[in-house]
């Protein structure tokens, strides 16, 4: 365990595997170790800028743990509140992200994220 946070601690990210799950289910080990790594492999199609900034939105939205707010976009991303809205807007069509109004029902103040917003990574 103290190497395990030593390393986080480090910035690297641990992967723990149950020696059972290795010796016996090798297979489960490495299509899990696949889906972790494909995360950082390039496309080989061209790529465009609004679709990085949404898988990117999408982490984000799996990171904080709660519903996204324009201004975290804001932020993360270094651009300007209309292009936040936008995106988040963009995001919400696509079924990823759905519109949560503030207490007066008129306004849009947060996104939550969809079950399926994972297949979209």
């Amino acid at each position: 365990m103290n190497r395990e946070t030593f390393l986080s601690a480090m910035g690297f990210q641990v992967i723990s595997f149950a020696y059972d799950d290795v010796a016996s289910r090798p297979e489960i080990c490495m299509t899990l170790l696949r889906m972790l790594l494909s995360r950082y492999q390039s496309e080989s199609s061209p790529v465009s800028l609004e679709s990085v900034a949404e898988r990117e939105i999408i982490r984000l939205a799996y990171t904080l743990a709660r519903p996204l707010r324009p201004i975290d976009v804001e932020i993360h991303l270094n651009i300007n509140h209309r292009s936040a809205v936008r995106m988040l807007h963009s995001l919400c069509t696509k079924g990823v992200l759905s519109p949560v109004t503030g207490p007066e029902g008129k306004y849009v103040v947060k996104y939550e994220l969809q079950p399926n917003a994972m297949n979209r990574l």
